[in-house]
C-alpha cells in the first residue's frame, strides 16, 4: 500500500501507528494478550480525534501487502515490544492479527488533512529506504549485543537488524524507521551524536514531531561546549529576552529565566542553553560597560518586557540572578560541567561593527516601548556598539538582530541577506536570522 505522507508534526505530538502500539504493549503490566493488543490499538486509533486510525491502518496494510515472510515481521515486532506480545502465539497468527487491525482501521486516505495547505514531505521512498538501511547497519552491532543480553528466549543475533532492513526494503521505509527507533529505545541502545543528527534530519524530512525521535532515545551527548552552534535558532541572552514578551507576568521573573535556561534545542547537549546564557550574562556583568548601558541593552532587546529600572534592580544584579538560575540548571543536568568563558570573537568585530553602524538609519526615528518609558532606538544601537567593541562581537550581533526584531523596522532583501551571511559566518543555525527578521523583510 502506498503511503500518502502528511504533516505529521501537526497531527501528532509523538509516535503513531504500529510503532506506538508496540510501545504501549511493551509498557503494559503482566503479559499482554490478543484482546489487550486490540484494546490498545483502539487507543492508538482514537488519537487526534480519530486521525490515528489512518496511520495504524496504513502500517498494517504495508506489512500485509508486502512479500515479507511472517517470521521476519514477527522478529521485528518481538524486538519492538521487547518480547511482550507475540501474535504468532495465537490462532490467527501474525498476518491474521494484522488483518484484524487493517479491517477495523482500513487506513483510508485523508482528503483534507490538518496542515493540508503545507507542502507534503518530498523525500522519495527510495531515498528514505537507503537512509534508514544505513542507520540500521550503523546500530546493528550494538543492537545485537543488547538483544543477546536479554537472557533466555532472546532473539538470535543479527536477526533483528536483518528483519528491520527487510521491512524497510520490501515493506515501508517510514514504518521501518519508526520500528528501528522503537527497538533502539526498548533495548536502551545508545546512539552517537552524529547518528542522532541524521535521525533528526530524517524526522524533519518526514515532517514528524520531534519527540518521535528523541523521546526515550539514549543519545551519547558530547560534553557541553559553548563554542558549538548546534541550535537552529537564537541562544544566550538574546534568546532570553523574548521570554519576557507578552503576559509573562503570571510567572515570577526567576521562573521565566528558569524556563529559558531549560529550553535546550533538540540538537543540543542537555544543559547547553543554560551554559550559553551563563556565558553571556557573566561576560556582560564582568565587562567594562556601565550598569546604565547594560540596563539600556536589556530593556531594549526585551522591549521593556521586564522593567528592571522601575523595579529598582541594578543591571548587574539582574545578570547575577540570571547566572544563579543557569548554575542551578547545570547542577541538575550536567553536574560535571565547569564554566569556562568561550573565546571572544575578534575575527568578525569589524564586520559586526559595520552592521551596527549601517543600522543607524533604521533606528534613528524609532523608539523602543514608545508608549511607556520610551528608549530611543539610537541609544540602544549605540549600547550594542559598545558590546561589539568592548565585550564580544558575537553577542553584539545577536543583540542587534534582537533589537531590529523588537523595533519591527522594515528591511530590504539586501539587508536581510547581509545579516544572513554574517550570521552564517558566526556559525548560527539555519533559523536564527530567519526567526528574528523574516517578517520584517519587504518582499517584492
Amino acid at each position: 500500500m502506498a503511503r500518502q505522507r502528511e504533516q505529521y508534526g501537526i497531527l501528532y505530538e509523538g509516535d503513531f501507528g504500529l510503532s506506538v502500539l508496540a510501545s504501549k504493549l511493551s509498557a503494559a503490566t503482566g503479559s499482554p494478550d490478543e484482546a489487550l493488543s486490540l484494546s490498545l490499538a483502539s487507543e492508538v486509533a482514537a488519537v487526534c480525534e480519530g486521525e490515528g486510525a489512518v496511520e495504524l491502518g496504513v502500517d498494517a496494510r504495508c506489512l500485509l501487502d508486502s512479500p515479507l515472510p511472517d517470521e521476519v515481521i514477527r522478529t521485528a515486532w518481538l524486538a519492538a515490544t521487547h518480547g511482550c506480545f507475540d501474535p504468532a502465539a495465537y490462532e490467527s497468527g501474525v498476518r491474521g492479527w494484522l488483518h484484524r487491525l487493517a479491517e477495523q482501521w482500513p487506513g483510508l486516505g485523508r482528503e483534507r488533512a490538518p496542515g493540508h495547505w503545507l507542502a507534503r514531505p518530498s523525500i522519495t521512498e527510495d531515498e528514505l529506504r537507503e537512509a534508514v538501511v544505513a542507520e540500521i547497519r550503523t546500530s546493528a552491532g550494538s543492537l545485537d549485543r543488547a538483544v543477546a543480553g536479554t537472557g533466555p528466549g532472546a532473539l538470535s543475533p543479527g536477526t533483528v537488524a536483518e528483519s528491520l532492513e527487510a521491512i524497510v526494503r520490501e515493506g515501508d521505509g517510514d514504518l521501518g524507521l519508526r520500528l528501528l527507533l522503537r527497538v533502539l529505545k526498548t533495548y536502551g541502545v545508545p546512539v552517537g551524536k552524529e547518528q542522532y543528527d541524521r535521525l533528526m534530519a530524517l524526522d524533519t524530512a518526514l515532517s514528524w514531531p520531534g519527540p518521535l525521535v528523541y523521546d526515550g532515545l539514549d543519545v551519547l551527548w558530547p560534553p557541553i561546549d559553548t563554542t558549538r552552534r548546534d541550535a537552529s535558532g537564537d541562544f544566550g541572552l538574546s534568546a532570553l529576552a523574548p521570554w519576557f514578551e507578552g503576559a509573562w507576568q503570571e510567572d515570577p521573573a526567576r521562573e521565566r529565566v528558569r524556563q529559558a535556561a531549560a529550553a535546550d534545542d533538540s540538537a543540543q547537549t542537555p544543559g547547553s542553553a543554560a551554559a550559553l546564557l551563563l556565558a553571556d550574562a557573566r561576560r556582560l556583568r564582568n565587562s567594562s560597560l556601565s550598569s546604565e548601558t547594560i540596563s539600556v541593552l536589556w530593556l531594549s532587546v526585551s522591549g521593556r518586557g521586564y522593567n528592571i529600572d522601575l523595579h529598582g534592580i541594578d543591571a548587574r544584579d539582574w545578570l547575577r540572578q540570571i547566572e544563579d538560575v543557569c548554575e542551578e540548571r547545570l547542577r541538575d543536568v550536567a553536574p560535571e560541567y565547569r564554566h569556562a568563558p568561550p573565546p571572544v570573537r575578534t575575527d568578525l568585530r569589524d564586520a559586526v561593527l559595520r552592521a551596527v553602524r549601517e543600522a543607524k538609519p533604521l533606528l534613528t526615528e524609532v523608539d523602543i516601548s514608545p508608549h511607556w518609558e520610551a528608549i530611543p532606538g539610537e541609544r540602544a544601537r549605540h549600547a550594542i556598539g559598545e558590546v561589539v567593541t568592548d565585550v564580544d562581537a558575537d553577542l553584539g550581533f545577536r543583540l542587534l538582530l534582537r533589537l531590529l526584531a523588537v523595533a519591527s523596522v522594515p528591511l530590504s532583501q539586501e539587508q536581510y541577506s547581509h545579516y544572513q551571511e554574517l550570521g552564517s559566518r558566526l556559525g548560527y543555525g539555519e533559523h536564527h536570522v530567519t526567526g528574528e527578521l523574516w517578517q520584517s523583510v519587504e518582499h517584492a
